[in-house]
């Protein structure tokens, strides 16, 4: 929903706190396998909900991001790189001026032909909240086999069953990142969005007219971790670039996905004028050179090929206030 506000320091004492203590962040994943009880936590369960981008008073033009990740096989990783440099992100978001009241939605993706919990999207969060999120996460690692997972189930769900105040108030998109190294089906099947979404439809839908509908809000990327086996297949590059061209990014080190997200925003908002400076607030900002280089290098394409937008302001943020041990969980 969005109403909170983002506290770096706190959210650092978290993450100190779970150092310290050696806690894992993800305490739901935790307790499903503990208890051996395999099921969608409550609030990360989308069946029959709608999630919600508002603004407020505090957050007057919310920007909506979805960010939901495949966590079957290899893609494991992924959550944990998105928990311990979610505070880079919102820093370098908020205080370089990338955008000023980001609202990020965090969920998961599998495979609903053969897992259990194929499906879970959180809430549009400004605040703490989005950590939250993340630790409810519940980390099947399963898959099917077959080289695809249901996507477009995530993608039907982005289209239909969310509502964004800086599209429908501003005409605005917001942005959605997939994640992920294998193919989307060709076909959002209809008995899967009943089971897992709780919508009635009268027939399977074609995954290239979900990806319209997608587009019709979102700015929509999807990021291949290309240091897999299965992100390095032709058939799985091939794929994706013949439903969303060069929005389709090669990343060679998933643990700079963080940046990555952050220089596409800041391209399509306009204020990063190209890759060089992208590279450069990366850097000034104390992250990671080789980090900033694969982000850089994902977004090479998009970047040569993307429609003059036009510049706005951006704030600072010194390399001083910036943290270098990412406290990986």
């Amino acid at each position: 929903m969005g109403y909170s506000k983002w506290n770096n320091n706190a959210y650092q004492s978290r993450q100190s706190h779970r150092k310290k203590n050696n806690q894992t962040a993800f305490t739901y994943d935790k307790h499903v396998r503990s208890s051996g009880v395999v099921q969608v936590h409550d609030e990360m369960n989308p069946y029959g909900k709608v999630r919600e981008s508002r603004d407020s008073v505090d957050h007057p033009s919310s920007l909506s991001i979805g960010v939901l990740f495949d966590v079957t096989g290899s893609m494991g990783t992924v959550p944990r790189v998105l928990q311990t440099k979610l505070g880079s992100l919102m820093r370098l978001l908020i205080q370089k001026g990338y955008v000023e009241h980001p609202q990020i939605l965090f969920g998961a993706i599998g495979d609903a032909y053969t897992d259990r919990v194929p499906l879970q999207i959180g809430q549009f969060e400004s605040g703490l909240e989005m950590d939250d999120d993340l630790g409810k996460i519940f980390l099947e690692g399963n898959g099917g086999g077959q080289v695809h997972e249901t996507y477009e189930l995530g993608m039907y769900f982005m289209a239909h069953n969310t509502s964004i105040d800086c599209y429908e108030k501003r005409g605005k998109k917001g942005y959605l990142f997939t994640i992920g190294d294998e193919k989307p089906y060709k076909v959002v099947r209809k008995d899967h969005i009943q089971k897992h979404i709780g919508s009635g439809v009268e027939q399977d839908i074609p995954t290239k007219e979900v990806v319209k509908a997608v587009q019709e809000k979102y700015e929509y990327f999807h990021i291949i971790p290309a240091n897999t086996y299965h992100g390095r297949k032709s058939d799985v590059q091939d794929a994706w670039r013949n439903l969303l061209g060069e929005r389709v990014l090669l990343l060679e080190d998933e643990t700079a996905v963080c940046e990555t997200i952050a220089l596409a925003i800041g391209l399509c908002e306009g204020v990063v004028d190209d890759l060089y400076d992208g590279i450069d607030d990366l850097v000034d900002s104390g992250y990671d050179a080789n980090s900033a280089q694969t982000a850089s290098s994902a977004l090479k394409t998009y970047a040569s090929n993307r429609q003059p937008v036009l510049a706005m302001g951006k704030g600072t943020l010194s390399a001083a206030n910036a943290v270098t041990d990412d406290g990986r969980l």
